[in-house]
Order: structure tokens, then C-alpha cells, then sequence
């Protein structure tokens, strides 16, 4: 059961409530540059990206927003540390949302004027809280000084009658974002935005961010996600669809499930699942396919799939729903497989 939390509209897209949970990503490029900001977002979008953040570190960044955002099609957050005049540059140049901490613009004269133009635009604002960025106050990074001070943020802009937020907690420690996501989750009904912050390379950063994410869901936790990854942004954004289809959160397109092979298989398995994989990474079908080993694992084990290999020696078998077709010679075995997944409607 999802925690029930309040919804919010970015650009948009709804957020909180139980809509469906959404995918964000954060540009690499120099925001400044309009041409290669645009050309990564288009990647972003194309792979799945519902909400695409940019780094704003001067005025030139904040006036940028306004051109970029004419040649996307998905709502852009603008991220702002410690400059309430970026903020409000970036909102008149038509960002759908922010990403700052109040705590850190200045005074509170700095905070209402920010405030009362999100207002005034029903533009959302993101608190975000890091561990290794904590005030000192707080000594050690714990789950309760993240969600504390996450609420004090949260205080700075509801006391303006605002309550147009969203938050997040995140921490390089798996176990310490899980905790905390927890204990925020009891104390406030802001949607969240769930991450594992500085999670690592795309190999060991998957896996990261994998558990960490997949925990704090499991528990009903979480409104948005961004994948945090060391490389390409457009892989964050596949392995965010791979974690919320292993929820049963979002569908998106075909679902591969293949052995892992053994002293068994006698047909080079690895090189054809990676292929069907490739082949059906663009389809969108709601549909399971398998790609099996033998026939030990073969139509029985995978006979909830829709469609699927089981190989042999030389050959393979083509099944559906667990039910034997035909067997097909091994050189022609991916291509009949994708025959039938084309068939299916």
C-alpha cells in the first residue's frame, strides 16, 4: 500500500496522491549551452524521462531556461543553491519547478519573495536534504537530523501559507536513505523524491541504487525517482524503469526474464538474450518474453511469460504461455522469436 500524500502539478505532471510514480534525471551539460542541453534532454525523453532537472549556477543558466524549454516536451526543474536571485530568474524564464533549500538563500525577506512567486506561478518547490551537506548542528548524519532539518525547510515556506512541496533525504548509506525516507514518511505527507545520492559508476551504482530505491517502494514510500549515476544520464533512466517494473509500479514495454545458464545449455544463451533484449528495448507492448536455457528451465518455469525460447542443442523451441510451438534451428532462433512477439497484439 503507497502512502497516501498530497499531489502536486509540475509542469504538468501529477505527482503524490498515487499517480504513477514519476522519472526524473538531471542534465551533465553546462546549462548554458542551449544546443547540447537540448540535444541530451531529447535523449533523456526518447529513453523515458518525465521530468529532467538542470543545474543553475549563474544568471546566464536561469535566462537559458526559457530557450531550452521551447524545444523540450517534458517539465524542467531548475537546481539552485544559496542565490534567491536565481531562483527567481528561473521561475520568470519559465521553470516548473525548483530545487533549493530555503535554509540556504538568505534571510527571510529572500525566502517570502521566492515563495510568493511559486505562489503566484503554482510552481513546486523541491527541499532536498543530503547527509554530507547537514549543518553542523546536527554533528553525525542521522536519519533524524535529515528529517528534522528537512522540516525545518519544509517550515520556512509553509509559514507562508505554502504548501506546494515536495522532499527528499538522501545519503550515499543505503540503510541510512531507507531510515530516513521511513521517518519522514510518518511525519509529513509531502510527496517524496527518492534517490541514493552519489550512488556511484553505472555498474556498482545500479546495484546501489537498486536496493536502496526498491526498499523505501517496498514499503509504500515514494512519489519520484531520479537514479543517481556516474556516466550517461539515459542510463539512469533505464534502470529507473528496471527497478519500477520489478514493483509492479509501471509497466514499460516488453519484460525479459532468461536463465542464468549452466553445464546445461549447449547453445550460446547470453549472446541471444542480450539480443532479444536490444530488439524489444524500443516495443511497447506490455508483454513478457523469455529467453531460457533448456528445457529444465524452459516453457514450465517460464510459463507465465507470453512468449519465449527454450534452447537445445542446435536448435530451440518457441513457446507460448508454456505451450510448445515449433523448434527452429539455432541460427534462426532470435528471428522467430521477434516474429512472435510482432505478432502479438
Amino acid at each position: 500500500m503507497r502512502q497516501n500524500t498530497r499531489v502536486i502539478n509540475i509542469g504538468g505532471v501529477l505527482m503524490g496522491g498515487g499517480n504513477p510514480i514519476v522519472i526524473q534525471s538531471m542534465t551533465n551539460t553546462d546549462t548554458r549551452d542551449v544546443a547540447k542541453t537540448v540535444a541530451q534532454i531529447h535523449a533523456l525523453e526518447a529513453a523515458g524521462c518525465e521530468i529532467i532537472r538542470v543545474a543553475v549556477l549563474d544568471k546566464e543558466a536561469a535566462l537559458a531556461i526559457k530557450e531550452i524549454k521551447k524545444q523540450i516536451s517534458i517539465p524542467i526543474a531548475a537546481d539552485i543553491h544559496f542565490d534567491y536571485q536565481l531562483a527567481l530568474l528561473s521561475m520568470e524564464n519559465g521553470a516548473d519547478k525548483l530545487r533549493i533549500n530555503p535554509g540556504n538563500i538568505g534571510g527571510s525577506d529572500n525566502v517570502r519573495q521566492v515563495v510568493e512567486m511559486a505562489k503566484a506561478k503554482n510552481i513546486p518547490i523541491r527541499i532536498g536534504v543530503n547527509a554530507g551537506s547537514l549543518d553542523e548542528k546536527y554533528g553525525k548524519p542521522t536519519a533524524e537530523a535529515m528529517v528534522e532539518s528537512a522540516m525545518e525547510h519544509a517550515k520556512l515556506v509553509t509559514d507562508l501559507d505554502y504548501h506546494n512541496i515536495v522532499i527528499s533525504l538522501k545519503a550515499s548509506s543505503v540503510p541510512l536513505t531507507i531510515e530516513a525516507y521511513k521517518q519522514a514518511s510518518e511525519r509529513t505527507d509531502f510527496p517524496l523524491h527518492v534517490g541514493i545520492t552519489e550512488a556511484g559508476t553505472v555498474y556498482s551504482g545500479t546495484i546501489k541504487s537498486s536496493v536502496g530505491i526498491g526498499a523505501i517502494l517496498a514499503n509504500g514510500i515514494g512519489d519520484t525517482i531520479r537514479v543517481s549515476l556516474t556516466g550517461d544520464p539515459v542510463e539512469e533512466i533505464y534502470v529507473a524503469k528496471e527497478i519500477l517494473k520489478s514493483m509492479g509500479l509501471r509497466k514499460f514495454g516488453v519484460e525479459l526474464i532468461s536463465c542464468p545458464t549452466c553445464g546445461r545449455t549447449q547453445l550460446d544463451m547470453i549472446h541471444v538474450a542480450n539480443e532479444v533484449e536490444r530488439l524489444c528495448k524500443d516495443i511497447n507492448k506490455d508483454i513478457k518474453v523469455a529467453v531460457m536455457g533448456c528445457a529444465v528451465n524452459g516453457p514450465g518455469e517460464a510459463r507465465e511469460a507470453d512468449v519465449g525460447i527454450a534452447a537445445g542443442k542446435g536448435e530451440g523451441l518457441i513457446f507460448k504461455k508454456g505451450k510448445p510451438l515449433y523448434k527452429v534451428p539455432e541460427g534462426e532462433l532470435v528471428q522467430a522469436l521477434m516474429r512472435e512477439i510482432e505478432s502479438i497484439e
